[in-house]
């Protein structure tokens, strides 16, 4: 099965070799059709401390890495 990815927006980098990212999304509500936005935030891991608050970043489904972290930031093509 393959790794989820998401894109997001970092919102924290305060923390060593972490940032915290919040990936938004968009649907249709099934009952009042409009458009409705949700956030959710996600700690992902930063080996070199390369991002920094406001990037766009991917990030990918990972093995546990702390209590937290369950993503990996996806190094830029």
């Amino acid at each position: 099965m393959p790794k989820r990815v998401l894109q997001g927006t970092v919102v924290s980098d305060t923390n060593d070799k972490t940032v915290v990212v919040r990936v938004d999304r968009a649907f249709t509500h099934p009952v009042m059709k409009k458009t409705v936005r949700r956030s959710k935030k996600y700690h992902a891991h930063d080996e070199a401390n390369v991002a920094k608050v406001g990037d766009v970043v991917w990030i990918e489904e990972s093995a546990p890495i702390s209590k937290n972290k369950r993503w990996v930031l996806k190094p830029s093509a």
